[in-house]
């Protein structure tokens, strides 16, 4: 029995699952949960010292590798001046300043400690700002587990083959509207119907919880267009996309300018945090200064905004590392699809910059219900091969592959050759 496989088995007693979250779950594929103990740079190590070339970045923030000098040195300095003070830091309203001169979008910044968080935040500000309280989303798009926005989510909900959650009163759903990405016409349903009391419409630019879904040619421009025919507020959740396609996000990637954004764990080089803002004057409704309130003691976290600091100016001072990414995963998820039509399967890659994902299906996934239709069972039988071989990628269907600066086009050569023998077989 491995050193996994153990500490599983004692997990289990203890913890729903044995994982403190359902992504890392293996139930969708068969076998034990790799524990981890260390990584570095592309790589991580589990219990048993085995290395796996690392395509989860713990679900994305580890843009720059595992390990980073910089960012280490940084979190050391930090952890020595105190873990939490509960109070005002310096390094918080610089973290806040480094944003917002970043994001164009962003001229105010609320520190939280979650996307889940931040989401939740960013939902309540809207209404506080409109006076409105429905909320348009997209089925698959995943917005964290706050009880609103459970509505047809994508991410670990997808896997577990659960619609909607136990648990969520149907007073908290009531307000929440669901339409279908890619799909402007059925956006345009709801807004007919009820515009006036919607608040706003929360969409990640690219959809990278059920797979990845790059949006389709006019659709963000849409939204935009939509929201501002009705006096709603158009929401970015970057929590995936924020800093990873550029260093303003996917709405500089795109070109289109939301209300509100909010961001993930990039933002701490991948220790707990979140965050969300926008127009100033959205914003400075945000508690103290209005009636919207939010709070939390551990918001702006001194270790967490010192990690973030550190990434973030690396991100700012090098550019090309954006370039080198987005060409890596152009040249990587092309090769796989390369290697698909080379082998007569029907099967698709979707990616956007260093965002992928392979689906087992012949249909063009440009949505919820088209991502659905992806075969389960093969992706079991691909992750599985790939794990035994050391490459690590999501034991979900639905979850994206993220390259990082440390993944070398060696690395990548070397996971093609191992994609190509199971595209083989299978």
């Amino acid at each position: 029995m491995t050193k996994s496989q153990r500490l599983f088995a004692d997990a289990i007693k203890v913890i729903p699952g044995g994982v403190n979250s359902p992504v890392r779950s293996f139930g969708s594929v068969g076998g034990t949960p790799r524990f981890i103990k260390r990584a570095q740079g592309a790589y991580i190590y589990d219990e048993d010292d085995n290395g796996y070339l690392d395509f989860v970045g713990s679900w994305g923030p580890m843009i720059l590798g595992h390990g980073n000098r910089d960012v280490l040195k940084s979190v050391r300095e930090a952890c020595e001046r105190g873990l939490s003070f509960g109070a005002a830091t310096a390094v918080e309203a610089q973290m806040a300043k480094l944003i917002c001169g970043l994001v164009p979008s962003v001229e105010m910044v609320r520190m939280v400690n979650s996307g889940t968080e931040a989401v939740m935040s960013v939902i309540r500000t809207a209404r506080g700002f409109t006076g409105r309280d429905k909320i348009v989303k997209f089925a698959g798009c995943y917005h964290g587990h706050s009880d609103g926005l459970l509505i047809q989510a994508g991410s670990g909900v997808m896997t577990a083959g659960v619609p909607d959650s136990l648990g969520v009163p149907e007073g908290c759903t009531k307000d929440t509207l669901s339409a279908e990405y890619n799909n402007l016409e059925s956006v345009k349903v709801h807004f007919e119907r009820c515009g006036e009391e919607i608040a706003a419409v929360i969409v990640e630019p690219v959809a990278a919880n059920m797979g990845v879904v790059p949006p389709a040619p006019g659709f963000l421009d849409g939204l935009r267009r939509i929201c501002d025919s009705y006096g709603a507020l158009l929401i970015f959740d970057e929590v995936i996309t924020g800093f990873r396609l550029g260093i303003d996000g996917a709405q500089g990637y795109y070109g289109v300018v939301p209300d509100l954004t909010t961001f993930g764990k990039i933002i701490g080089g991948g220790m707990p945090v979140g965050a969300y803002g926008g127009r100033r004057e959205i914003m400075e409704l945000v508690a103290p200064m209005g009636g919207v309130y939010q709070a939390g003691t551990l918001s702006g976290n001194p270790v967490a905004m010192a990690a973030g600091m550190a990434q973030l100016s690396i991100l700012k001072e090098h550019p090309e590392y954006y370039e080198d990414l987005n060409r890596k995963g152009d040249w990587f998820y092309g090769q796989i699809q390369r290697l698909l039509k080379e082998k007569g399967k029907p099967w698709r890659v979707n990616h956007v910059g260093s965002l992928g994902c392979l689906y087992f299906t012949e249909q063009n996934v440009d949505n919820y219900q088209s991502a659905k239709t992806s075969d389960t069972k093969i992706f079991a039988e691909y992750f599985n091969y790939l794990l035994e071989h050391g490459i690590y990628i999501a034991p979900s269907q639905f979850e994206a592959m993220f390259l990082s600066v440390a993944h070398t086009q060696e690395m990548l050569q070397g996971a093609l050759e191992r994609i190509t023998i199971i595209l083989q077989k299978i």
